[in-house]
């Protein structure tokens, strides 16, 4: 359907009657579903409690004028890009500056023609549906994290050094596994294996950043920060055993062979933030915690046990885990020996 006859819901905020009833008559007229707030009060009640596709505003209203709900609304990430058509019989460029300022798309002086609403009002309503398709696109090829600090940042790539703590996983001996099975079989297990990892960190308000092949890579405390980041990865981790485990459990019955997995957690200072290009860009970190993080992964190899991790995170535990000393390791491209702990998760 074109954007000329799309129905949209419209809110109407004007605290003059008569102006209300004949602009809400011509919205309808044009095809939309209208509902009227008299003043900028409970215009935003009923923007915080609805959901509206754009707001036709007013500025000289009582409780709260056009200028104080577009400040309101600009400091409401739900709101902030709701599209706005100021409709005012306020003369004077700094009044359209101001509020253009606060965030509203367009500005109609009184009285209105009603042609020129039609054409204003498609042209906010077009905006919003490219607003809408961008945010969910973002949604889909992004974290709810990430999305939500893309956002809050207004798009801003630039770098920042936070703590937090990376996690590295990987299945043991996938590759000759691909090798002894169909291909439909290594990517139906691929996938059901990082349903069940997403839900396990994620649940643990981790964000995994990277998946290479059967290998991934998540984040405690970043973009979005988080509270003792290292005991939610520790959790994390043990949730992710456990349902590999149920996996198991299920391939057995399939006749299909068993995977293990191998988990490594560092936690230090790492440089955060999106790199890539304008056209294509990823949410990662980098540093000297991400590289031991890996490291720590790759040792679970010859260990014999399923998780490791630095000093740092097994002091942050506190004792709330069972925890193995395994002395201090050299670890490849590491100058010097890191004492190095494996968690040891109870039946």
């Amino acid at each position: 359907m074109s954007a000329d006859r799309r129905q949209a819901h419209l809110l109407v905020a004007e605290d003059n009657k008569v102006n209300r009833l004949l602009l809400t008559r011509n919205l309808e007229i044009q095809g939309h579903r209208v509902s009227v707030a008299e003043n900028g009060r409970v215009a935003l009640e009923m923007l915080r409690r609805e959901a509206f596709d754009l707001l036709l505003l007013d500025m000289e209203m009582p409780e709260l004028d056009g200028f104080e709900l577009l400040e309101a609304m600009h400091a409401d990430l739900q709101l902030r890009e709701l599209p706005v058509l100021v409709t005012s019989a306020l003369e004077g460029i700094a009044n359209v500056v101001r509020s253009i300022e606060l965030g509203a798309d367009d500005y109609l002086h009184k009285p209105i023609n009603p042609t020129l609403l039609r054409a204003r009002i498609n042209a906010c309503l077009e905006k919003k549906r490219l607003r809408d398709q961008h945010k969910e696109l973002l949604r889909r090829f992004a974290t709810r994290e990430v999305a939500q600090d893309l956002e809050a940042s207004g798009f801003d790539f630039a770098g920042k050094r936070i703590r937090g703590t990376v996690m590295f996983a990987d299945i043991r001996g996938f590759t000759s596994m691909v090798e002894r099975q169909s291909p439909e079989d290594s990517i139906e297990l691929l996938n059901s294996y990082y349903t069940l990892m997403f839900e396990a960190i994620g649940g643990q308000g981790g964000v995994i950043n990277q998946m290479i092949g059967d290998g991934l890579m998540a984040l405690f405390g970043a973009p979005l920060p988080l509270v003792e980041p290292e005991r939610a990865a520790v959790r994390a981790a043990h949730d992710m055993l456990e349902l590999v485990e149920l996996l198991n459990a299920e391939r057995a019955r399939e006749g299909k062979e068993a995977i293990a997995i191998g988990i490594g957690v560092a936690t230090g200072i790492v440089t955060a933030g999106y790199t890539g290009t304008q056209e294509r860009a990823t949410y990662t970190c980098i540093g000297s915690t991400v590289n031991l993080a890996a490291r720590l992964e790759a040792h679970t190899k010859v260990c014999g046990h399923a998780v490791l991790m630095d000093a740092p995170t097994a002091e942050a535990l506190g004792g709330s885990f069972d925890l193995v000393d395994l002395g201090a390791v050299q670890f490849k491209g590491l100058q010097q020996a890191l004492p190095c702990f494996a968690a040891v998760f109870g039946a």
